[in-house]
């Protein structure tokens, strides 16, 4: 019986290889979907299974050619990914789904497959050799030069290793984030640093998938929606469900997305939607609707401007990158109006030999949500666009403060003596609007108390409320403060340590 198993998985294997062989087209769809619940010697699960058929169905709704594996040990999970990298091509978009125990050890993610041993104190390498490295599936992606790499992790459960009455292998039943992620690679995990995901709300929730899973499939399908939001909105479902049963979980996403990318078509509105012509433009997203093939537009241009978002106090200032040597450049807000140039600066381009186009514009710090459409006159005096820029208050706002805090860490917190000792956080006060959590410890390197910190306040995101207290009170004898942030992504810094 053992045999007919192992042949008959070995004859699934090159049946799905030769199903998903390439077919000699650019920017395929191909999706590897994991679900592990039969686990030999750690706890078995009992709905991996079923989240991964369900994202299996999922994902062949959204035109991508799908191979589902099921309770793999670990040499059948080597089988599944080098089959799934035959069928990656360049320029392809690969999925890839997880389900079932994951575990992090010393900050580096391993999915474990149903042979896994029964590891204990000091046994944390038995438990590498015998798993798949999350990052290791990132690198072969890359090595295949997809273009778009999603990887969907519904791995975040409890410690598989602890026994009682013996000290479980030192790692984490959650899964560590991945904030160093390549140019075109999108993570989406059921939850936060260290919290669990819970797989029913309660024994009666008769629900086949998990609390993520199915809403995760479910944001997948909404048509005119991007990654980040399937991300977003998911994230907001999850967390107000397993509220109601006390559980925190936060499901968390690193985006390492060039463009916008729809699963299910752009939104409504767009260029391709009206019956009239429209000007050649840039795509707006990675993937093309499921609906129709993508068919690049004449002339597309590769360099599409990109732009920086930074808020102050007056408002909004917009700098667009262009690699192409310009002699002009004009925006408008919207797909109506007239465009407006930016003017120039007093300097002169040695790539152009004229005076330098100004590549900033001004918003007011109310500016709504919308689409800014920027244009440029080439070296050539050809003019180029308009590109499509989105343009998300919040976001622009949580990603300026991140990278203000990331180049600042050496200024989040300050000691002063006055009526004894004081430390201060009024930096991190400032940029509190990229910040979930504070947490700090007091001549310890393990961050265990939380700081309070205001709400943001979008209309003026940098003042200080005056009934906030940015500082606390110290013994006179305090050496260090260790401090760690959440950000509102859910990843998490590092420790930072601060000497008096």
């Amino acid at each position: 019986m053992m045999r007919s198993m192992r042949t008959w998985w070995a004859c699934g294997l090159v049946v799905l290889s030769l199903l998903l062989a390439p077919a000699a087209q650019a920017e395929k769809r191909v999706a590897l979907v994991v679900g592990n619940n039969d686990y030999k010697f750690v706890p078995k699960l009992q709905k991996a299974v079923n989240d991964a058929r369900t994202m299996g169905d999922t994902l062949k709704q959204l035109g991508f050619n799908v191979m589902v594996a099921e309770n793999l040990n670990r040499q059948q999970f080597s089988q599944a990914l080098l089959a799934f990298d035959s069928a990656v091509e360049a320029g392809d978009t690969a999925f890839f789904f997880y389900a079932g125990h994951g575990f992090e050890i010393a900050g580096q993610n391993f999915l474990l497959p149903t042979d896994v041993p029964a590891a204990t104190e000091g046994q944390e390498e038995l438990v590498r050799d015998a798993s798949i490295m999350a990052d290791r599936i990132i690198e072969r992606l890359q090595n295949k030069k997809a273009r778009t790499s999603i990887l969907v992790f519904d791995a975040c459960r409890n410690n598989p290793f602890e026994r009682a009455g013996t000290r479980a292998v030192a790692g984490g039943g959650g899964l560590a984030p991945m904030t160093q992620l390549p140019e075109g690679v999108f993570s989406v995990f059921s939850a936060g640093p260290r919290q669990t995901a819970l797989d029913r709300l309660s024994n009666d929730d008769a629900n086949p998938n998990s609390v993520f899973t199915r809403t995760f499939a479910k944001e997948l399908t909404q048509p005119g929606v991007n990654l980040v939001q399937v991300a977003q909105r998911t994230r907001r479902v999850v967390s107000e469900l397993a509220e109601t049963v006390r559980h925190k979980q936060i499901p968390v996403y690193f985006d390492q997305m060039v463009d916008d990318v729809f699963l299910n078509g752009m939104a409504k509105g767009s260029a391709a939607a009206d019956n009239k012509p429209a000007e050649p433009q840039q795509k707006l997203a990675a993937l093309p609707p499921v609906s129709a093939p993508r068919i690049p537009p004449p002339n597309e241009s590769l360099n599409a401007p990109i732009a920086m978002f930074s808020r102050h106090n007056g408002g909004w200032t917009v700098t667009f990158s262009i690699a192409d040597p310009t002699l002009g450049i004009s925006w408008r807000m919207g797909e109506a109006g007239e465009f407006r140039e930016t003017g120039f600066m007093d300097v002169l381009d040695p790539r152009t030999r004229k005076r330098m186009p100004n590549p900033s514009i001004q918003l007011p710090a109310d500016a709504p949500a919308g689409t800014i459409e920027v244009r440029y006159v080439d070296a050539g005096g050809e003019m180029q666009g308009p590109f499509p820029i989105r343009f998300e208050p919040e976001a622009a706002l949580v990603r300026d403060q991140r990278k203000i805090l990331d180049m600042t860490a050496t200024s989040w917190l300050s000691f002063r003596e006055f009526n004894g000792l004081l430390v201060y956080y009024t930096h991190l006060m400032s940029y509190r609007c990229a910040i979930r959590e504070v947490r700090i410890g007091i001549d310890s390197a393990v961050p265990d108390k939380v700081l309070s910190m205001p709400g943001c306040d979008m209309k003026d995101p940098i003042a200080i409320p005056s009934n906030a207290t940015p500082y606390l009170k110290l013994p006179p004898a305090t050496k260090f403060v260790s401090v760690e942030l959440t950000y509102r992504d859910g990843s998490v810094s590092e420790i930072k340590s601060f000497r008096r």
